[in-house]
């Protein structure tokens, strides 16, 4: 992969967000974190990431909200939203503010893998 092609992981679970930055590390990807919606807006406007793994239920700014703020900000983002909350009507909101993808938790990393590449178009 491209070591120029920024990744924004988000994500209030440390270790899942710990887990999928050394995954995509590994791959050569330039991997950046943020623990809030908050954190993801302030990281989105300064670095301007190619991808952005986007965790759903968080506290304070959610990730329908963070997604629908990036989107405004940046329509060029790509944005995954990864959760455990296999829930129609939030997916299909996603979809409408913008979201490339929807993934479950847990996830098949082979997946996400794939799912990336189609993005970053290697």
């Amino acid at each position: 992969m491209d070591k120029t092609k920024k990744i924004l992981v988000v994500d209030d679970e440390d270790d899942v967000r710990l887990f999928l930055q050394d995954f995509l590390s590994e791959r050569d990807l330039q991997v950046m974190s943020a623990s809030s919606g908050e954190e993801a807006l302030e990281i989105v406007d300064k670095e301007r990431p190619d991808i952005v793994l986007l965790d759903l239920m968080m506290p304070g700014i959610d990730g329908l909200e963070c997604l629908e703020r990036i989107m405004k900000k940046n329509p060029a983002t790509n944005v995954i939203m990864i959760t455990a909350l296999n829930d129609d009507v939030r997916v299909a909101k996603a979809r409408k503010l913008g979201a490339q993808n929807y993934i479950l938790k847990p996830f098949s990393l082979g997946y996400l893998e794939t799912e990336l590449m189609k993005l970053l178009g290697d």
